[in-house]
Formats: structure tokens, sequence, C-alpha cells
């Protein structure tokens, strides 16, 4: 099981007094800190227009990601592929690529947020097709010569070559998403599927089992990687964790409800609040190590497990112990 951690959104709690640069600045050293730890990968999530500055550029960022590391995998958990020009996010993630010396995976999802698509000016119905269309698009960017691929929803010429090209002659993409033509989707167009935080291990492990019938029913070639989602915390014990984490995942999780519903949301129901917690898992390393091999003994050895442990507002110091912690003690035991 290779294990990473994340996802940055570089977001403001109204008790936060730091400036942009300030959390961008703590982005970074976390970064710095994963690799460090032996971790295998870092990530980065993406939403638009939001009060509380959560990182809408996710490729800027991972370049600067890229270039103060040397080895882990980064990524995008996910980036909002119908919004994207894909012209420029064919070029941007291969530059990203080349800057990370084949080390970006490229993680899309349909996405919700019904201001997001107005401002961009996207119909939101077309958001599944949208990004059906943009996969076949990014992988005639990314080959050898013109680009031979005749969008439904970008009027691009087929014989213009779309540089830079990345090394290995593409970027893994991996999809989002928990409905099945989500999960098909990922299945047969993508290098790998990130099941969310809200699917249980039982609700990961149909679906998997779908994606690999899938792929062997239509002689689907390639790797593929399961990514599993989930936030969490390593503490010196189960109540110290919680109550370490509970305010920033609580609030990640409220702001979460007003993106997907685009409305507000003053405060998270007690019920909801006791599901999210039910969700979490956290607790000292022997815990932490324990829950991630249910993961392990349901979907097996070759899964990566994104051990969500960036929580807008618990301080930088609090992050990099969790971290380190995770490469330390957790990490090694699932190896």
């Amino acid at each position: 099981m290779q294990l990473g951690t994340g996802l940055f959104t570089a977001q403001q709690r109204p008790d936060d007094d730091r400036g942009t640069a300030d959390r961008y600045d703590e982005i970074l050293a976390l970064t710095r800190e994963i690799e460090a730890a032996g971790l295998d990968s870092a990530w980065v999530s993406e939403h638009h227009f939001a009060e509380d500055e959560y990182l809408s550029g996710t490729m800027p960022t991972l370049g600067a990601m890229a270039a103060v590391t040397g080895d882990i995998e980064i990524g995008s958990c996910v980036a909002l592929g119908p919004l994207y020009d894909p012209i420029r996010l064919a070029e941007d993630a291969a530059t990203v690529d080349a800057l990370a010396d084949g080390r970006l995976t490229l993680g899309l999802a349909i996405g919700s947020n019904p201001r997001e698509f107005d401002v961009f000016g996207v119909p939101r119905d077309e958001r599944a097709e949208r990004l059906a269309d943009l996969i076949p698009f990014l992988r005639g960017a990314w080959s050898d010569g013109d680009l031979e691929y005749d969008s439904d929803f970008h009027d691009v010429p087929t014989d213009v070559s779309i540089t830079p090209k990345p090394a290995d002659g593409y970027v893994p993409i991996m999809l989002g998403g928990a409905a099945k033509p989500a999960v098909r989707r990922a299945a047969r167009t993508a290098e790998g599927w990130c099941a969310p935080s809200s699917l249980s291990v039982e609700g990961i492990r149909k679906r998997v089992e779908d994606i690999r019938r899938v792929r062997d029913e239509e002689d689907v070639d390639g790797d593929f990687t399961i990514y599993v989602l989930q936030h969490g915390w390593v503490g010196d014990s189960r109540e110290e964790a919680w109550e370490t984490m509970k305010d920033g995942y609580l609030y990640i999780q409220r702001r979460y409800a007003e993106i997907f519903s685009g409305e507000p949301v003053a405060e998270l129901e007690p019920e909801r609040k006791r599901e999210l917690k039910e969700q979490a898992i956290f607790g000292t390393p022997e815990q932490v190590v324990e829950e991630l091999e249910t993961y392990r003994g349901v979907l097996g050895d070759d899964v990566h497990f994104i051990f969500r442990t960036y929580h807008p507002g618990v301080g930088t110091e609090a992050m990099v112990e969790c971290v380190h912690r995770l490469g330390d003690e957790v990490a090694p035991e699932l190896s």
C-alpha cells in the first residue's frame, strides 16, 4: 500500500489572520516535509470564487511543489475538468510534468458548484460529456505529431501540434466520482480512479470490482491505480487526535456543503457531524494502521491511500508532526 497526504486547499478560516503568501508558503513547507517523511505523494484540490480563497490555481501550485521535491508523486485530487480550456490544460500539465521529471498525476472530475459553471460560462448539464471529451483531447495533445482529435466542445484545428510533450508520451490521468458512469469512465479511459471519502470500504470494494470487470471484459490494457481518499490524523490518543483535527475538518466539510449545493450553510447538523467523525480515520499510529489494514484486507496491496491531514487552521507545526508520524510510524507497517 502506498501512502500520500494533502489535500492542499490554502483556505483561510475566519480565525486565521495570515495572508495568502503565508498560506502558500505553508503548502510548500509541508510538501518538503511529506517527501522528507518518506511518504509517496502530495496532492492539491481545486475550487473557485470562495470567500476563504480555496485554492484555484492547481497547475501553478503543482509546479511549485515539483520544484521543492525530487521523488514523490504530486497531483490534483481533483481538478475540475470541464472548466478548463483543453489546450492550456494540456500545455500546463505537460509543463508541470517536465518540472517534476514525470511525477505528475492529473486527477480530474466533472465538478458540481453551480456558480463555478455560471462564471466560467460552461453549461452545467454538459459537465459529464465535457470531461469525457477532454480525456481524448489530452491524449491527442500529448502524442507525437498533430492533435488529430476533433472535439465536440472546442473549435481547435486537428493539424496543430501542442507542446510540450510529456517525456513518457502521456501524463497519467486519475478520475474521481462515485456514480457508476463516473467509475466506468475511469475504468475505460484513465490510469486511475479515486474513491471519495464518503464511500465505505464495502462501497469502494464494489466499485473496484466493477472497474476490474470492465477492464477485463473490454480488454483495456495498461496499469491502473486505485486511490482511496479519507480525512484523518495521527496523534497520541484517539481523543487528542480528534480534538486536533476537528475544527479544521468540520470547517472543510461545512464549506463543501456550500460548494456542492451552491447555498450557504451556517452550521452542520449534529447528525452530519457524527457521520463525519465516524468516516474519519484518527488516533494513535497503531489505531490508524489498524483501520488502514481494513482497506488493504478488502482491496489488496495495490492501493494508493491519500490520508488527508491538511486541515485549515490546525497549524503548520502540528501538521508537520502528523506528517512525520504518518511516515515514521504508520507507513512502515503497511509496506
